[in-house]
């Protein structure tokens, strides 16, 4: 085979023969002795065992870089489709939402079983799991044709992959293998099980969490966060699937298909609606009477739209609202806190004006009438607002942003006057049983599409400030979430079917040379798995309005 050229980072390019393998060319474990789980290869992440066969630059990965640790967290879940498959045939085991660096997971036990069993069978699911990775198995990939690829999953039961199958026509398939397991490949694993050593599985509810070590601290296990609030919203989510019969991407692309999309779309945003609803009579409920209505959660979790249609069920509760949003109250850069770079932190809680704001708060609950706060964001600086703004009877104020569950923002008003709404997008529709949606993928795409729609931006751009957000978050909001006293799912099981067309061709124009083409590669085999649907099948004042435009609702 003809000859190529290779560089490792940080190492002499060497020339080797067309067809070896990235592990050939990288140590087995770093200078930290943490396992090497994958390599960035042309600017792509791609597993131990890949052949090269052009000319590369490699970086090797470990489970303290984020790439190398969602590999490890991937591979992880691969791992537990297979022992799961094994064990207990049948039963459908599913991914599904996140738990602090862990995932929830669920089995299909086939009827009600006591709690004890429960625990005996996830005792059992663990040592098997363990027993695989003593055993050091190999994980490969393999090309079958399309025809062998639906035999094997049929043979297998795997209908979650078949309903995948139905909607492509590739002549030939890529697989992912484990002994006698197979899998679609979807994202970068492991070569080999031995290097997933270090996992638990926590009982809870029917099901448990899958507990990963972080990349900041790879060598132990983390406390779960408190999820009370999410979990039972989640649930709730997953049973509305189960009844509307659509959990899976294969059977939404079926819909799809069978233009019964619409009814599916419908029944989706009427739940939106009623959830709305029910939050609207939970507050007037509530005594003593809240004044402040404060709504928080991550970048594109619909925030805004969500407080604009709040609004319009708390007047049908006799209320008389206005909106307020924390952005008003920034600082300014002179003033604005900065991060260990030295470059402004506009995530930080002290790149608003708390004292400011507390005090307009506190003057419209006690019906005097303020000149409201504004920022001019093209001058960096704030104003009074020319006119003022009074508190009507019945009035309640409601304020969006990233970190009105903080008590820091609001700390002169009392708890008691305050109700607290989360906002986050946890759909209970999988990929297929062992490859789960991330919510922060579906923000991201949300972002991606809103950023361009409505500012002119390109995607690259968008994924290279997503860092930077996602570390507010972890720091702002994430911490204050078990604070609340509601929590409004904002998922569309429908909508990455809608964003698809509108965010591909934006992805499509990051290119091999930028640092970003490995997210933007990620997500263009994502999207890949969805029929695409038309914009106009998404009513007025949808969500997903908010990031596709056509809103019925002015912003």
């Amino acid at each position: 085979m003809h000859a190529i050229k290779v560089t490792v980072k940080g190492q002499e390019s060497v020339v080797v023969a067309a067809g070896t393998r990235v592990s050939e060319l990288l140590p087995s474990v770093n200078g930290d002795g943490l396992p090497v789980m994958g390599a960035i290869v042309n600017n792509m992440v791609q597993p131990l065992y890949m052949p090269l066969i052009t000319e590369a630059a490699l970086e090797p990965l470990t489970i303290s870089d984020a790439l190398g640790w969602n590999i490890y967290r991937t591979s992880l879940c691969f791992l537990l489709a297979k022992t799961a498959h094994e064990l207990f045939p049948g039963m459908e085991c599913r991914v599904r939402n996140s738990v602090g660096s862990g995932l929830y997971c669920t089995i299909n036990w086939n009827g009600d079983l006591p709690r004890e069993e429960i625990k005996a069978n996830i005792l059992k699911l663990k040592q098997a799991m363990l027993a695989t990775v003593r055993q050091d198995l190999p994980i490969t990939a393999e090309t079958v044709s399309y025809e062998a690829a639906v035999k094997l999953f049929r043979q297998a039961g795997q209908t979650d992959k078949l309903n995948l199958l139905a909607h492509r026509n590739p002549p030939i398939v890529c697989l992912v293998r484990c002994g006698s397991f197979f899998e679609l490949n979807q994202e970068t694993l492991v070569a080999r099980t031995g290097v997933l050593e270090l996992f638990e599985l926590v009982p809870h509810a029917q099901g448990f969490v899958l507990n990963v070590p972080t990349s900041d601290n790879p060598r132990e296990l983390p406390e779960l966060p408190p999820f009370k609030h999410l979990f039972n919203v989640y649930s709730e989510h997953i049973e509305w699937g189960k009844i509307v019969g659509i959990t899976t991407v294969g059977q939404l692309n079926q819909a799809v298909l069978e233009k019964r999309a619409d009814d599916f779309i419908h029944t989706i945003e009427a739940l939106h609606d009623k959830k709305l609803a029910r939050i609207a009579d939970e507050i007037a409920a509530r005594q003593p009477a809240p004044h402040l209505v404060l709504v928080a959660g991550p970048s594109s979790a619909g925030k805004t739209t969500f407080s604009k249609r709040l609004i319009t069920h708390l007047r049908v509760n006799g209320y008389r609202p206005i909106l307020i949003s924390t952005d008003n109250y920034f600082v300014g850069d002179e003033r604005n806190p900065r991060d260990a770079k030295g470059n402004l932190d506009y995530e930080h809680i002290d790149s608003m004006d708390l004292t400011r704001l507390n005090q307009d708060l506190l003057r419209l609950m006690a019906g005097e009438p303020v000149r409201m706060r504004r920022f001019d964001f093209k001058a960096k600086t704030g104003y009074d607002a020319e006119n003022t703004t009074v508190l009507p009877p019945n009035g309640i104020v409601v304020m969006e942003g990233i970190h009105s569950l903080n008590p820091r923002l609001t700390a002169d008003v009392p708890r008691a006057k305050k109700f607290l709404i989360y906002i986050n997008a946890l759909t209970q529709l999988g990929v297929d049983s062992g490859n789960r949606i991330s919510t922060t993928d579906t923000r991201v795409i949300r972002r991606m599409v809103r950023d361009h729609q409505f500012r002119k931006r390109p995607a690259i751009d968008t994924l290279r400030m997503w860092p930077s957000i996602a570390r507010g978050e972890k720091r702002w909001i994430y911490p204050y979430q078990h604070l609340v006293d509601a929590v409004f799912n904002s998922a569309l099981d429908y909508e990455l079917a809608v964003l698809k067309p509108l965010a591909s061709p934006l992805l499509n124009q990051i290119k091999p040379w930028d640092r970003e083409y490995i997210e933007a590669r990620r997500l263009s085999g994502f999207l890949h798995n969805f029929s695409s649907l038309a914009p106009d099948v998404v009513p007025g004042d949808s969500i997903l309005r908010e990031y596709i435009g056509g809103s019925q609702l002015s912003y």
